[in-house]
This record gives C-alpha cells, structure tokens and sequence, in this order.
C-alpha cells in the first residue's frame, strides 16, 4: 500500500486548538520516554491531555469535550464515574486501601465471576491483563510439564516477555528488543487454520493454546468460521489447556464473556479491564484441575515442584475489589451488552454507509460492541453471520491497514470534531447515547471529506 501523504491543514488546526495539550505534552517528554505512559497512546504531532472525564465524555486541558470511544481502553462499559461504582468506591476508601491480607470483598468479587463465567471453578487475581496471561501460561505449563505455547497471528495478550511475539506485521521475524532469544524460542505462532494448528499440536510440545476468542485484537482480525469449536476440540485431543484471553471480550460479548455467547468452555481464561469495574485489576480463572497449581497442598514435595508461584502486593487490593463486584453486578443483567451492541452495529454501519456515498476507499467492521476502521483501503466486505469483515484481506494485511498512514489524520481530524478515536477504532458503553453516535458520524462525514479535499485517497 502506498504511503499516503499528511494532511498539513488537519495537522495545523490540530496543533492549534491543542497547543495546551502540546506544551504539557513537551513537559513531559523530559521525565516520561516519549511523554506517553502507554504505546497505545502515541500520536504525531502529540497527544491530547485529558483533566477529567464522566460517562461517554472527557475533557482536555485545552477546554474541549470529546465523545470517548476509548473508553479507558475497553475497561468502563458502564462509562467514566458510573455512580453505582463510584459510591462503592468511595465507600471503600475509608476503610483502607490496602490491608496485606484477606478481606471479604476478595471473596464476593470472585464468587461474582464464578457465578458469570461458564469455565470459572476457581479466580485468582492480578494487578493487570498482561499479569493474567502470564499466570495463565505458567499454570498451563505447570500442568501439563511442557515448554512452548501456541498462539496465533496478530492477537495481543500483553506486554510480557512471551506473548508479544507474533503480535504485529511482520509475524515472524520481527525484533523483540529486550527479550531473549531464548524466551520467544518458547512460543509458536501459527495462523488460524485448523490443519496447521493439528499439525503444530501433534509434534507433543505444546504446553497450552491461547487465542482471543473475538479475533486478534479485538476482533480486527477475524477468525474463520467455526474455527473456535474445531480448536476446542483439538485441545482437547492433544491434552493442551485451551486459554481464551477475554481481557477485553470478558463481560462485554455477554454478561458471562465470549465464551457464554460463542457456547465454547476454555480451560483457562483471562480476565482484566471491565472485572476491576475501572480500578486496576485482571485475573485467571478456570478448570479445578488447572487452578490446582496454585493451591499449597500438604502432599509431599507439591509446594516445592509442582505449585506455580504468584504473588502481586496490589492483588485484589479491597478498593478495586470492590469496584469490581459491583460492576460486575451490573454486567450480569444482558441488557448491558445488548444496549452497546446495538449502538456499536449502529455506528459500524453508519460509518461504512459514508464511506461509500463519499466514494471514500475504506472500511468499518468489528464484533460486539466494537468497532475498527481503515482508511485508504479498497476492501469489499463480507458478512460472517451478521457481522461485517472486510474481505480479501490478510491478518497481516488487516492490521497493517487499521495502523496505516491515514490513521494519525483521521484521529487529528476526529480530535479537532470533538471525537477521540482508540487509535482506529473504538468501545462503546451504557452511557453513549444516539445523540453521541449523531454526532460521531456527522463528525466522520467531514473529516472524510476533507481528506478527500486533500488528496490523500487519491493513491489508493
């Protein structure tokens, strides 16, 4: 794909109307590696920088209200400051944010999602989502006494040593700096394809499975269909414990995550994001069998060479325990998830129908209440069920496309509209209304206009 050319007069405006955003933004470039404290926040020019934010809204430092479809990146489904969560919050804090023990709050908010999730027997909990899939990979690797685990092309699971590789274009081959050699000697990524997949298993290495059940990275890439069940049972065949990273999917594709609408049971799951209800938190949950090894047990030499170690000081600490248990009380009605999916097809559909009455080349597509756009791409689409893929399209070509050298352009022009994109695409939540979406789409329709005035379709 040709590289496309930068709007000057979005970028001009841009840094105009967030020249406060830019000088707080240089002010942290002298104390933060590139002023940004996530990767997923870089942005040419610069950043905006947010003072404060409630339900679907936030507010810059320079004054303006954006509609947010990051969404404190995918965690607040019930949007920023749900009161219900913020009062248990706030109730919370007086009686101590920190105990170095055991509290009840631990106890409800595990039963809660025992009570949610089909695969859930047994909850441990950890400070983030990259935590919870490095837990879950050493308790498969403890139970089943091998090394490698398998994953797939373009799905993410983290920042942790092991599960970065194979994640963005190129797939293999590409430099891990800072990781060794050896580490990523330890993960296989194949792509989705079942033949492959068997193929891989059958060599007797493999120590466990972990995939994202919506698709690499949130359903940017999609799976095949029928895929998810051929691979359970090709888990199963080959006794390697089946992980489902429902860090963003978990609560938000059905009360009881991906795994409650797609009707297939992992054997681990990870869980970050919407289950600290906004607070700092993940966790692994799963089989009885599988959680087993993190238990201490009295059986001779368990502890010392069978029991997967795991500590965390923050770990259910009793304020995002309890945010999260209340939230998660509120997830279990299916009315939340059913309320933003139709929202996030309303929106997947309205921004593909400009697109196309402004012969603009491009494309909208996701699954549940998400939503991922390219631009600059000529994509037919194809419908698997009533979700709309771009077709013709590899994973690798798919991510590439929805990080490709529009995107900085249209996250300034959608900035400059009052709308803050998550990259190229976006979450929605309880607390979007029509009136957001309204003016989502208007703002869409102009900065695709305006790209179009400026030439940058022109190479496609």
């Amino acid at each position: 794909m040709a590289q496309a050319p930068v709007s000057m007069s979005i970028r001009a405006e841009f840094e105009e109307r967030f020249a406060d955003s830019r000088a707080m933004f240089e002010r942290s470039r002298q104390v933060i590696p590139s002023g940004i404290t996530h990767d997923g926040r870089y942005l040419k020019p610069f950043p905006v920088y947010v003072q404060r934010a409630a339900g679907a809204h936030k507010w810059t430092v320079d004054g303006h209200k954006l509609i947010d479809f990051s969404m404190g990146h995918g965690s607040l489904i019930l949007g920023h400051n749900d009161p219900e969560v913020l009062a248990a919050v706030q109730a919370a804090l007086p009686m101590g944010t920190h105990f170095g023990a055991g509290h009840e709050g631990e106890i409800a908010w595990a039963e809660q999602i025992i009570r949610m999730m089909p695969g859930a027997d047994r909850v441990k909990f950890t400070l983030s989502g990259t935590e919870a899939t490095l837990l879950a990979i050493r308790v498969a690797r403890a139970y089943t006494g091998k090394s490698v685990i398998l994953k797939f092309e373009g799905h993410f699971h983290g920042w942790n040593d092991y599960l970065l590789k194979g994640e963005r274009p190129p797939f293999e081959g590409a430099p891990m700096p800072g990781i060794p050699r050896e580490t990523l000697d330890t993960v296989s990524v194949v792509p989705a394809d079942l033949a492959y997949v068997e193929e891989r298993l059958s060599q007797g290495d493999i120590a466990g499975v972990i995939i994202e059940p919506s698709g690499g990275s949130w359903a940017m890439v999609p799976l095949p269909e029928g895929f998810l069940a051929g691979l359970r049972a090709l888990a199963t065949k080959y006794d390697a414990p089946l992980i489902f990273d429902e860090v963003i999917t978990g609560f938000r594709w059905a009360p009881g995550g991906a795994q409650e609408r797609l009707g297939i049971t992992p054997d681990l799951t990870t869980l970050a994001k919407i289950v600290a209800g906004g607070m700092p938190g993940g966790a692994v949950t799963g089989s009885a069998a599988l959680m087993r090894h993190l238990e201490f047990s009295d059986e001779p030499g368990w502890n010392t060479t069978r029991k997967v170690r795991h500590q965390g000081t923050y770990n259910s600490n009793p304020v995002a325990a309890a945010a999260g248990v209340t939230c998660l009380r509120r997830c279990a009605d299916p009315a939340v998830q059913a309320q933003c999916d139709e929202m996030a097809t309303r929106l997947r559909v309205g921004l593909n129908g400009i697109l196309a009455d402004r012969d603009a080349p491009g494309i909208a597509w996701g699954d549940s209440s998400v939503f991922h756009l390219a631009l600059g791409v000529a994509s037919t689409d194809v419908h698997l069920g009533d979700v709309q893929y771009p077709s013709g399209m590899s994973a690798e070509a798919l991510k590439a496309s929805a990080q490709g050298p529009l995107t900085a352009t249209l996250q300034q022009g959608m900035l400059i509209e009052g709308v803050d994109l998550f990259a190229s695409g976006g979450l929605l939540s309880l607390a979007h209304t029509d009136e957001d979406l309204d003016r989502t789409l208007a703002a869409f329709d102009r900065v695709v206009v305006r790209m179009g005035e400026d030439g940058l379709f022109e190479s496609v």
